[in-house]
């Protein structure tokens, strides 16, 4: 009876080592094939959120850019577009290596001006310098526009 109770644990002993040896490593592949995965959302949630920080940056101050420079010219200052002030007030508010902007004016028939103004978004890499994709995964150049529409004052001219 002593031989079979010597016998029986270390039997199952044996049984019980060879389930735990099979699943050995397991969470360390799955680890490897997830985290590439992770690192993408990852990289891509980070560059939307900033690229919708960015936008409302952009929209607070492009529409107080034109809003400053286009609807009041400077004194003896010709009342047509503003862009380059435009554009040089926005760049001087959002100054980020991975954005760029654009500013231009069109001129309806009743005088009104027309500025549109576009921002440019290129993703990073957790803010690690440009990148053009991450793991095999595109990061596009993002876009965002915003336009606005004013009256330009004109000084001596009644309406």
């Amino acid at each position: 009876m002593r031989a079979r109770s010597e016998r029986g644990p270390s039997a199952r002993s044996f049984r019980v080592s060879a389930k735990t040896r099979s699943t050995r490593g397991q969470m360390t592949v799955e680890l490897c094939v997830v985290l590439p995965v992770i690192v993408v959302v990852a990289a891509v949630a980070c560059n939307a959120l900033t690229f919708f920080g960015a936008c409302a940056e952009f929209d607070r101050v492009g529409r107080n850019a034109v809003r400053t420079f286009a609807a009041v010219p400077a004194a003896g200052a010709d009342p047509g577009p503003c862009t380059g002030e435009v554009l040089s007030a926005i760049e001087g508010s959002l100054s980020d290596g991975n954005l760029e902007f654009e500013v231009s004016s069109s001129r309806d028939h009743r005088g009104y001006e027309e500025y549109a103004m576009t921002m440019t978004f290129h993703p990073t890499l957790f803010g690690l310098g440009l990148r053009q994709e991450v793991l095999g995964v595109p990061l596009p150049a993002l876009t965002h526009e915003s336009r606005m529409v004013v009256s330009p004052y004109r000084p001596g001219v009644l309406l």
